[in-house]
């Protein structure tokens, strides 16, 4: 491969670039340059965020954007509306107005004189997201899209629904987000700090209501979802996902779809592969440079000539909450994702998963609990977030094993299973695994995928079971590449619940199985690493005086009384000084999701955020609290936000929501 030649160059910072927008909102950018950018225009490289630049992106900031900028960009990290240290209130995620902000701060930068008019932008999940739906706008100056850990269908593939199922997670990122935006911007940088803090913490939305008055793919899922018009993906696209994350799909999705795109999925979790776990990481930094050098400077790098589909091949492991290290290999397809590859079923009967169909009188009725070991939808915070041994949750699930495997599996796709049903109830849910199980009976999730059964048909207009009738269903299962090996087993294993992953049904069904298959998706077994990466390499690391350490935990409580089970989730993000500019932050999560097995109408939610901000004498701090439970005909939230300046509270503000259930 050619690669552009890139004499590292001496470096400016901005921390506080102005970009002033149409209405008079000012955003706040930090910026990487070379000295010399003047004299000798450079590409933009934008990533366009509400987390924070000052204090909450740091990290992975400092180990990237600075190598870039060496190598003749200019790297412009933006605060979006209402978030950091720009002004402005911010009303929802991929708002219309957040795109229409992007596209003006895109056509702002490329008409600076330090730019050569052309921008690429780049970024991890809300950035990943945007990238992808600000190119959809088609901005003159935008060429290229580096989306890492996105989705391409927000309805479903996000935080809030999967397979029309409520995700718990649209109340625990929605407790993220209104802890994020409560705080303050730093006051080194703004002299009306205090009229700003106070004026977000009065309009902050509490993002779960208004999601959750969404509950099928109607147009507010539509918007921003580029599935709707791959067409308007016109700037060139690299994807980036991780078998360890939620968003698994987008990668092969887009691959598939857009001409001239390339993806890669490693083994990773929510993270930058330059820096990710579990490992082996790449030299995400090079190859991006090569996407760059490509697009933004018509250098010959050899991108196109790379394969389509790059992905990490991981061989089959004991089941464990946590990897250092995934053992397997890279393989490549030229073109395409895996649609082309051959497919080979499995029929679920009572004998167990079987090459031909047989008889299959199975019912599936799952206490509520079912699910303890599923793991964080999105594994983000580097504890012990990954599905653990399976055979809690298979105890609580009706299961099909097949025989041992006479040679390795490559499982690489997305499995689909194909059932017919009847239920008791009007409303249920079904959650499937599959499953790896080890000679001693140790069973690992290769993948898994959900189905809120009266969205079978439809995700727009969900319509009720007839209980007892019979139905036919598919459930889509994750994208995956992973290789069983000979002498081990696969196991279907089935659930009524999926806790607390899920939201469950207002009534626990039963569900009567008379046929089904499981589709597998099959690549040759073969050797070595079909493609090979550069190691890793980063600029230096964020320069932070520690004062407390980050801890996590993950416990699971029995109520020997009342016989409630808990998940109850402890991160400690620590406490840092900015050894450059002198800013503190730090911020503790906590979560507890609580279920009695009998009753799915005991679910409740709760968590709390605490977020620090400290400069000189000035010392800040944000509590915020949100509760969800539901009966059989609603949703009931509250939140509360409490803010404090010196220890002294300022400001506090209660609300309250009751959203009907629609088919959930």
């Amino acid at each position: 491969m050619n690669i552009a030649t890139n004499t590292l160059r001496a470096l400016s910072e901005d921390p506080d670039f102005g970009i002033t927008l149409s209405d008079g909102c000012r955003l706040s950018a930090r910026i990487w340059m070379p000295d010399d950018a003047g004299d000798d225009p450079v590409p933009v490289i934008l990533e366009y965020l509400p987390y924070r630049k000052r204090d909450g992106t740091c990290a992975r900031d400092a180990l990237t954007h600075p190598y870039f900028a060496k190598r003749g960009y200019a790297c412009v990290r933006v605060d979006m509306r209402g978030n950091g240290d720009s002004e402005g209130l911010m009303a929802d995620e991929y708002s219309q107005q957040e795109l229409d902000d992007a596209c003006e701060v895109i056509a702002q930068l490329a008409a600076q004189p330090w730019c050569n008019g052309r921008v690429g932008m780049m970024g991890i999940s809300w950035g990943g997201f945007n990238g992808l739906q600000v190119a959809a706008m088609q901005p003159d100056a935008l060429k290229a899209v580096i989306t890492l850990c996105s989705t391409v269908d927000r309805y479903a593939d996000d935080i809030h629904y999967k397979g029309g199922c409520l995700l718990n997670e649209n109340l625990g990122w929605g407790a993220t987000m209104w802890s994020y935006s409560s705080r303050a911007p730093d006051p080194a940088l703004r002299a009306d700090w205090r009229e700003m803090w106070l004026d977000r913490l009065e309009n902050e939305p509490f993002l779960p209501s208004l999601w959750l008055r969404h509950q099928t793919r109607d147009a507010y899922w539509q918007h921003g979802s580029v599935i709707e018009d791959y067409s308007k993906l016109t700037a060139k696209v690299l994807a980036i996902g991780g078998w360890g994350d939620a968003y698994k799909n987008a990668v092969p999705q887009l691959v598939e779809a857009l001409p001239g795109a390339k993806c890669i999925t490693g083994p990773w979790v929510h993270k930058y592969p330059h820096f990710a776990i579990p490992e082996p990481r790449i030299g995400f930094l090079q190859e991006a440079l090569r996407w760059w050098d490509r697009w933004l400077k018509d250098a010959d790098t050899g991108v196109e000539d790379d394969p389509d589909y790059r992905a990490y091949l991981m061989d089959g492991a004991r089941p464990a909450t946590w990897y250092a290290e995934r053992p397997g290999r890279w393989i490549a397809e030229a073109q395409g994702a895996t649609s082309h590859l051959d497919t080979s079923a499995l029929h679920l009967t009572d004998a167990g998963l079987a090459g031909s169909a047989g008889a299959l009188t199975a019912s599936v009725a799952s206490p509520a609990h079912c699910g303890a070991d599923a793991g964080e939808y999105c594994a983000i915070w580097l504890g012990p977030e990954l599905p653990g041994d399976q055979r809690q949750d298979d105890a609580l699930s009706t299961t099909f094993d097949s025989e041992a495997l006479t040679a390795d599996m490559d499982i690489v796709g997305a499995p689909r299973l194909t059932l017919t049903l009847a239920s008791d109830k009007p409303q249920a849910q079904i959650a499937v695994r599959l499953n790896h199980i080890h000679p001693d009976g140790a069973s690992t999730r290769i993948t898994y995928g959900v189905l809120n059964l009266s969205h079978a048909t439809s995700h727009v207009t969900p319509k009720a079971m007839t209980p007892h009738a019979p139905h036919d269903v598919t459930v889509e299962l994750d994208h995956i590449a992973y290789r069983v090996p000979k002498g081990h087993k696969l196991r279907v294993s089935i659930s009524t619940a999926y806790w607390p992953l899920l939201w469950p049904a207002p009534d626990a069904a039963t569900l009567q199985l008379t046929a089904g298959q499981i589709a597998l998706p099959q690549r040759p077994t073969r050797g070595g690493d079909e493609y090979t990466f550069p190691l890793p390499e980063a600029d230096a690391p964020w320069d932070t005086e520690e004062i407390r350490p980050e801890a996590h935990v993950r416990r699971r409580e029995v109520d020997m009384q009342t016989g409630v089970v808990s998940l109850v989730i402890e991160d400690d993000f620590g406490k840092v000084r900015d050894s450059d500019h002198g800013l503190v932050n730090g911020s503790m999560a906590r979560e507890r999701w609580d279920i009695h097995p009998d009753d799915p109408l005991s679910a409740r939610g709760t968590c709390h955020w605490t977020d620090e901000l400290e400069r000189d004498d000035i010392r800040l701090r944000t509590e915020t609290h949100s509760a969800m439970w539901s009966d059989k005909e609603n949703f009931y939230l509250t939140a509360r936000v409490e803010a404090y300046e010196n220890d002294t509270l300022v400001f506090e503000r209660d609300l309250e929501d009751t959203v009907p259930r629609d088919h959930l």
